[in-house]
Formats: C-alpha cells, structure tokens, sequence
C-alpha cells in the first residue's frame, strides 16, 4: 500500500503535468485562430486570380485545352505531414490515406516522384510500400517559415515538370473541419481541373464591362496559372497546420480528462490514508494514555 507521502508526491506530478496541459490547450487554441485568419486572408487573392483567369478565358477566341494526363503519366506525389509531437494519430491518418489513394490511383512505383514533408510521415509511408524519392529535411512550425519551404516546393515542381515529364501533381494534406475535428484531403494540382476553367469561362461577369490586357494572353494565363499554384500550395500548408492544431487540441483535451480521472482516485486514496494515519496516531495516543493512567 502506497505511503500518504507517495501519494502526495503523485499528486504534485499530476497538478504539474495538468498545467502544462492546459497551456499546450491555450497554445493550440490561438495557433488554430491565426491559421484560420490566414485562410480567410487568402479569399480576396484568391478571388482576383479566378476573376483574372476568367477575363482571359472570356477574352479569347481560342479553346484553352488542359490536356489529361493519361494512365501511363509519371505523376508526382507530396504529402504534407507534421514535425511536432503531441499530436495525436495526425501523422498515421494522412498516411494511410495517401496510401489508399495511391493505390487506387494505380500508378507504378517506376512513374511517380513522392515528396514527404516532415520527418515523421517519412518512415510510415516507406512502411506503407511508398519510397521516399525526395524527403524534406525542414518543415514550417508556423506561418513565418511557410514562405521559405513553399519557394522551394514550386522550385522542386518546376523541375519535376522540365526535367522528368511529370505531368500530374498531387498534394495530400489535413484540411480543418472545425476547431477540434479535420479530415484527410486529395488536391490535384496540376493539371488545372478542366472543368473548373469551363465553369469560369460560362460564369456570369459581376459589372457592365469586361476588363481588358494588353500582353500575350498565354503569357498571362500561365503566370496567372502559377499564382493559383502558390495560393493552393500556401493554404493547403495553413490548413494542415491548423488541422495539428485541432489534433493536438484534441489530444490535450482527452489527456485533461484522464488526469483529472486520475487526480480524483489519487485525492480519495490520499484522503483514505491521510484519514488511516491520523486514526492511527490517535490509537496510539489512547493507548499511551490508558498505558500511563494504569500505573
């Protein structure tokens, strides 16, 4: 049986560890809102390079065609994945529907290029058949460091497309459903999804009159076309960095709840024994004194 000294250092290291808890809660919390505000920062950008890629598809006379690749395409393959710990299964559930998805995509492993961001996905998809072709060594542990790896995913891209005929790019990440609960994603990057173009071309003009330009229309569908690249690259990093978040938060929220649990058995077991050994000093005080009135 555990000594009232035992049980009140258990105690101690359990208020303690219930405190660092509650600060990573607050941590995640206000981490989760600014990736929000940085998601919704991005809508008003996002939108002028629909309305810009709209005026060009309405403008010309010619059919922009975004061809398909077909099934034998090499394709390149990155999954976003996180560096910190604390974070519940996050790692584990990205990988294991990338790993679905890659499967039922049917690609060979000769014709894909797989980029994993964040160590710790590394391993896991390699124990999931899915060699690591081009593992990044850093990743973002907040929106300051997304400038930084996100130059250096397009540039990798860039050179996948000239340098190895990739022509189809997947990105797999977490995307926040709500501020403690987010889903596994698929986004297909390039190609542009043709009839994502089509619908914008057919969409009604917001005003009167259509803008015009005065540059090669096929210069300023591509840069337009890249710009749309680095906006869904960008919030697909918020996103997942949101989604840690809410995973930790969620994390936090079960381990507060067992070390309450916790704290409650230890309390009643302390106040059992505290109890025990007060009874007993009593006995023993009784005792003495009888002991000593019968003399």
């Amino acid at each position: 049986m555990q000594t009232v000294k035992e049980l009140r250092n258990k105690i101690d290291s359990a208020e303690d560890l219930q405190s660092v808890v509650k600060t990573m809660k607050v941590l995640a919390t206000i981490s989760i809102q600014q990736y929000e505000r940085a998601v919704e920062s991005l809508d008003e950008y996002s939108r002028t390079i629909e309305m810009g890629l709209q005026v060009i598809l309405m403008s010309s006379e010619e059919n922009i065609n975004i061809a398909e690749p077909d099934q034998e395409s090499r394709i390149g393959i990155i999954v976003i994945g996180s560096e910190q710990g604390m974070s519940g299964n996050f790692n584990n559930e990205i990988v294991t529907f990338a790993a679905d998805k890659i499967k039922e995509l049917g690609v060979n492993q000769e014709n894909r290029v797989t980029m994993s961001l964040g160590e710790r996905i590394t391993g896991r998809l390699e124990d999931e058949g899915i060699p690591i072709d081009e593992p990044m060594p850093f990743f973002p542990g907040s929106l300051y460091g997304i400038m930084d790896i996100l130059n250096e995913i397009l540039f990798r891209i860039e050179e996948w497309r000239f340098n190895r005929n990739i022509e189809k790019i997947i990105l797999f990440h977490h995307k926040l459903i709500s501020k403690v609960s987010y889903e596994p994603n698929m986004l297909q990057l390039l190609p542009v999804d043709r009839e994502w173009l089509k619908d914008l071309k057919n969409k009604e003009w917001s005003s009167p009159s259509l803008p015009t330009f005065t540059m090669d229309w096929n210069q300023l569908f591509s840069a337009l076309i890249r710009e749309y690249l680095f906006v869904s690259l960008y919030q697909a990093f918020v996103e997942s960095l949101a989604s840690e978040n809410a995973s930790r938060l969620a994390a936090m929220q079960s381990a507060e709840k067992n070390i309450e649990e916790r704290l409650e058995e230890l309390n009643s077991q302390y106040h059992v024994q505290r109890q025990s050994a007060i009874t007993a000093e009593l006995l023993d005080i009784v005792a003495g004194f009888e002991a000593v009135s019968g003399n």
